[in-house]
């Protein structure tokens, strides 16, 4: 009969033992995500672009990351796009990590669309200012919202 206690005290003495481990246990888990850098780019290098040269675009270095750590790589000439601008690549926050979006090529027209719709809405909020009020109705640039669309204005 001892021995059976004893056993038993034993197997308690193990249990009580093993919960607080249990309860403690922590379990980590790394989802490699491709394209996904858990390590921050460095800050940009300023590279002084150099003079232009006819029929290409410049394209400014970047750190690129190899699998262990960032490398510089210097920036070099590609051949021009007839009517599109090159919008150069940069690091992205994504997930927790960083991940790198290519450079591509966008319209000119577009661009330049963007820019005259910027510029027009700086010279009202420049003369919406200058006036105290919104839209001046009696010189004919105010429209209701939503009646540009429907061809109101």
């Amino acid at each position: 009969m001892k021995i059976r206690f004893a056993a038993l005290g034993l197997a308690s003495a193990f249990a009580l033992l093993a919960t607080p481990l249990g309860a403690n246990a922590q379990v980590s888990v790394n989802i490699n995500v491709p394209g996904l850098v858990m390590v921050a780019p460095p800050p940009p290098r300023y590279e002084a672009p150099p003079p232009p040269r006819g029929g290409y675009v410049w394209v400014p270095g970047r750190w690129a990351w190899d699998g262990r750590a960032y490398a510089w790589r210097r920036g070099d000439w590609r051949p021009a796009r007839a009517g599109y601008a090159y919008a150069p690549g940069r690091w992205v926050e994504d997930r927790g990590g960083w991940r790198w979006t290519e450079g591509d090529w966008r319209r000119r027209e577009a661009r330049r669309e963007m820019r005259r719709e910027r510029e027009w809405n700086d010279d009202h909020r420049r003369h919406d200012r200058g006036h105290g009020h919104g839209h001046d109705r009696d010189r004919g640039d105010f429209c209701p919202p939503g009646q540009a669309k429907k061809g109101n204005c």
